[in-house]
């Protein structure tokens, strides 16, 4: 049995909801278990520098974990002036997870950030914040249509994302830090709600692992992430 009782292909209680951040285009409250992330998406009537004069925009994101998020307290990114190679890592994947399905030439020559803040940290913060990133970012383009700035919504699809690993010789889903820690094989997966790959990393801690094992954490994370789909798509057919 887990330390948290669930079976190997049990996520732990997700929760999302929306409209959490007042002056936010689109915001949400993510939870996988004790994990907590705050997703706020802004819009910028303009594209970056370098997209200027293409007619099309831009989604990104950025991401941080608030100094108390953890079990003792981390110093603040902005104290040192530039985030960390791990945060870095981590903004980088969210954003192409969701231009991943996104039509940005429909947007127009704009941009949405979405900030995706830990509150509270217990494993898996990446891909809470990657769930919750695109309820944000569905509600700020929502936003837009309902104003006509849009003709369209630009979302072609869902986009989630789950953790897997190898933990005593057994695949299972959804990691929490107890079992992140201790794991054999840490994995993290990317997917759209029709199935396809966006992205998907893994890594052995201890000893390598073999293609069966991997096979069996895609099928864990397929799984996993169609309930997420699911979970963001009742989110989104509720007024927040």
């Amino acid at each position: 049995m887990r330390p948290s009782n669930r079976d190997a292909a049990a996520l732990r209680p997700v929760t999302i909801e929306r409209g959490v951040a007042r002056y936010a285009e689109g915001s949400c409250l993510v939870k996988f278990g004790n994990t907590h992330v705050l997703c706020a998406a802004s819009l910028e009537d303009r594209p970056p520098p370098w997209l200027r004069g293409q007619g099309r925009g831009w989604v990104t994101a950025e991401y941080a974990m608030l100094p108390r998020a953890t079990a003792t307290r981390t110093k603040r990114e902005s104290a040192s002036g530039r985030p960390s190679g791990r945060t870095h890592e981590i903004q980088r994947l969210i954003g192409r997870s969701l231009r991943a399905v996104v039509d940005l030439q429909a947007m127009g020559e704009r941009q949405v950030v979405v900030d995706c803040d830990v509150i509270q940290a217990d494993g898996g913060t990446r891909t809470a914040a990657i769930t919750g990133a695109w309820v944000a970012l569905h509600d700020c383009l929502a936003w837009m249509h309902h104003r006509s700035m849009i003709k369209h919504m630009p979302v072609r699809d869902h986009v989630a994302a789950v953790s897997c690993g190898i933990v005593k010789g057994e695949a299972v889903l959804d990691l929490d830090y107890a079992e992140d820690s201790s794991a054999e094989t840490d994995a993290n997966f990317v997917l759209t709600g029709q199935g396809g790959l966006v992205e998907v990393q893994a890594t052995a801690e201890n000893a390598p692992f073999t293609e069966a094992q991997l096979g069996s954490m895609l099928a864990l994370a397929r799984a996993g992430i169609a309930d997420l789909v699911a979970l963001q798509k009742d989110a989104v057919a509720r007024k927040p």
